[in-house]
């Protein structure tokens, strides 16, 4: 049986929990099998992509070390529309 979610890709969503809570965000990617949505977060300051970065250390191809970007998931109860959200408040 197919699941059936309330989102889909590339939809404008609301986190609602989590410590990216408050954020807008657009859908990349749904994964069913684990119930959860990859988000891209919109309106990104340093301090928060830094937060979602990962630190790697040095190397010889990276001699000062490099923070690598990472993908941002969520469970798909946790956002919700960005319409639905304004028209709820």
């Amino acid at each position: 049986m197919q699941k059936k979610y309330h989102v889909k890709k590339g939809d404008k969503v609301l986190v609602h929990s989590g410590s990216w809570s408050g954020e807008e965000a657009k859908i990349t990617t749904i994964l069913k099998k684990k119930d959860r949505v990859v988000l891209e977060l919109l309106n990104m300051t340093p301090a928060k992509q830094e937060k979602l970065g990962k630190r790697v250390r040095k190397t010889q191809e990276n001699p000062k070390g490099v923070l690598v970007e990472r993908s941002l998931s969520v469970h798909v109860s946790n956002v919700s529309k960005v319409e639905e959200a304004q028209k709820g408040s």
